[in-house]
């Protein structure tokens, strides 16, 4: 009886143990695997910082989960998630119908104009009837692409990248006329020494809701519900206490969240 009772209570502790281990996993918080900035960016040493970054870890504190950043390539963000290569996507990644057919999100936690840049020495704006017969350059698998391919059909061009950086350097370079992305992400490339030289700001785009959507969420499994509450209570209780605005400040001059957008 004795040898029963101890190999029932050793087989608990192991069934305790391994539940404890279970709920010790990390959670793998995907980000785009290029730089981003202000937002996500690789430092000399090779750690990931930026506001997304101190956002979500502000969010996993809060919640005590144990996050993990995992840069995955940006066009395969999306199966990564679905696949369980990685459990949450914050990676600016805007708050759509067509993606939420796949994935689900969290609570809106930024939102930002849509905007257009171009040479210095070019005059133009940010509508259809300005961007005709130019070379319109946006990030591959985004809402801006959608936006550009819905809105500017009388382009010369559109041209998809793999990176936003390296449609900045195209356009830099002269090899397309105008870039689409969002507002500080363009921001961050114009107050850059490159930036400085060579372009300015065009404008912000019409909106467009069904494309561009209401902002940007963390993108989880559908099955994930306790997860996504977990981060949407995350979200609220930073929002609450002052800290989503402590570290805003530290990047921005202006509020970030923003307000919803409405539809054209």
């Amino acid at each position: 009886m004795k040898t029963v009772l101890k190999t029932f209570a050793a087989a608990l502790l192991l069934g305790v143990a391994a539940m404890s281990m279970a709920k010790a996993e990390p959670v793998k918080i995907g980000v785009a695997a290029e730089p981003y900035p202000p937002f996500t960016s690789p430092d000399a040493s090779g750690k990931w910082v930026g506001w997304e970054i101190e956002f979500i870890d502000a969010v996993c504190a809060e919640q005590k989960l144990d996050c993990v950043i995992t840069p995955v390539a940006w066009d395969g963000i999306i199966p990564a998630l679905t696949t369980k290569k990685i459990d949450v996507i914050a990676s600016s990644m805007s708050i759509t119908d067509e993606r939420k057919k796949t994935i689900d999100f969290s609570d809106k936690y930024y939102n930002t104009p849509t905007a257009i840049i171009g040479p210095k020495d070019q005059k133009f704006g940010a509508s259809p009837e300005d961007l005709k017969g130019k070379i319109i350059g946006v990030q591959v698998s985004t809402v801006h692409a959608d936006y550009v391919k819905k809105h500017f059909t009388e382009a010369a061009e559109i041209k998809e990248y793999q990176t936003q950086d390296e449609a900045n350097q195209d356009l830099a370079a002269g090899r397309v006329d105008a870039v689409q992305a969002d507002s500080i992400a363009l921001d961050a490339f114009l107050k850059s020494d490159q930036g400085k030289q060579c372009c300015d700001l065009k404008g912000t785009v019409a909106p467009d809701l069904a494309i561009l959507g209401p902002g940007v969420g963390a993108g989880v499994r559908k099955e994930d519900t306790e997860l996504k509450e977990k981060i949407n209570a995350g979200i609220k209780a930073i929002r609450a206490n002052g800290k989503y605005d402590e570290i805003s400040k530290k990047y921005f001059d202006f509020d970030i969240y923003g307000a919803d957008p409405q539809s054209n």
